[in-house]
């Protein structure tokens, strides 16, 4: 098939924050007494996906910026959020460190899943809300995890959209280049389960290293495959790296990716070259200005000086919404424990085009949005 028919927060070093042994952490009905709350986040500001992480400290920044221009219980909100270089082991560390400040409330979106795999079992120990857990994988989603709320559809619901669109427009022959990272291969799985259930046959994989070092020998075996579309288990730079490489090796190839491929500097890298490409969506399209969401997030990006607008800071700007509802509902006596079950009892939330509902047991889940984009030559969506 031809490729034309598949068409300010504080931000500190982990040096600097003291640590305290788990028995010396607020505990979860200890009152937060500061006029200054802190929320913290371990997230990749270098890095393999630093302008992935960049982009959502700027959607975070954005959204708590805006909930202190109307106040939060006569409280301030600070973002404390650390580099972890997206090494999982950094993450756990930060995260100690993090819950072990007796002045942060919650965690709020930290980044990776294997950085999450290492995050949660803390954030369970220690029963600290965290919201938004920057991964849709589903090993992250364990009914036992009860302090934790994402926001996002799971990569399992992304790879069963992208399979049953593919299925439906007659392309069965699939084949998918992964990162042999965490997500890649739990979205490898996921593809796999969802061709599985539509009775067609196992994806041709080829697998990248972490490092994401062999792309031009991995393109041109998946292209030798002679598959009818090849799926992307990757997400930043290297994704950008593999779509340039089929573009001058097999341009009539069809790609798709899931909604984390792809950064907005790596839009703005590729340009023209992205054209075609079928993206995964879970939130509106971040320039479709006749949703209110989009148009709250645009301004309040621009209150901070950030011009452009990227589906990474979209997503960091609607998970700090969730998180300051949440504190609304809280109250003024402010403790962990009223901040989780405030979360908790959130239902049927309109942000403004994307509603968000905890109903039901853990894993909370509150958003089940799922779209697929095709993007044109400018990067942006069509339609």
């Amino acid at each position: 098939m031809q490729r034309r028919q598949f068409t300010h927060s504080l931000v500190a070093a982990s040096a600097g924050l003291a640590f305290a042994p788990w028995s010396h952490a607020v505990g979860v009905q200890d009152a937060m007494d500061a006029k200054v709350v802190t929320i913290g986040c371990s997230v990749g500001l270098t890095g393999p996906l630093a302008s992935l992480g960049r982009e959502l400290k700027q959607g975070l920044d954005a959204g708590i910026a805006q909930a202190n221009t109307r106040g939060i219980n006569g409280r301030e909100l600070k973002l404390l959020a650390i580099d972890d270089g997206y090494d999982p082991a950094r993450s756990e560390d930060n995260a100690r460190k993090l819950i072990a400040d007796s002045n942060v409330v919650a965690l709020l979106s930290c980044m990776g899943t294997a950085n999450n795999q290492r995050i949660l079992p803390l954030v369970d120990e220690a029963q600290i809300p965290y919201v938004a857990p920057q991964s849709g994988a589903t090993s992250l989603r364990k009914a036992e995890y009860r302090s934790v709320f994402h926001v996002r559809a799971s990569y399992s619901d992304e790879a069963q959209r992208l399979t049953q669109k593919l299925v439906t427009m007659g392309i069965s022959d699939l084949a998918i280049v992964y990162q042999d990272t965490a997500f890649g291969r739990e979205f490898l799985a996921d593809v796999k389960s969802a061709l599985l259930a539509a009775k067609q046959p196992a994806p041709k994989a080829f697998k990248l290293d972490a490092a994401g070092a062999q792309v031009n020998d991995v393109v041109k075996q998946a292209v030798a495959a002679k598959p009818n579309a090849v799926l992307l288990g990757t997400a930043g730079d290297v994704s950008a790296t593999l779509i340039n490489e089929f573009k001058k090796v097999s341009p009539s190839t069809p790609l798709a990716a899931t909604s984390v491929a792809l950064s907005g500097d790596n839009l703005r890298q590729l340009g023209g070259k992205a054209s075609g490409v079928a993206l995964s969506m879970v939130l509106p399209d971040a320039g479709r200005t006749s949703v209110a969401l989009v148009r709250e997030y645009q301004r309040a990006m621009r209150a901070l000086g950030f011009q452009e607008f990227s589906s990474r800071s979209f997503e960091g700007y609607v998970n700090a919404r969730v998180l300051t509802d949440g504190l609304e509902r809280a109250g003024r006596d402010l403790t962990r424990a009223k901040l989780r079950t405030a979360l908790a009892g959130i239902r049927n939330s309109d942000l403004g085009g994307l509603t968000i509902d905890y109903a039901g047991s853990a894993p909370y889940v509150g958003s089940r949005f799922m779209d697929l984009g095709i993007l044109g030559a400018n990067g942006r969506f069509i339609g």
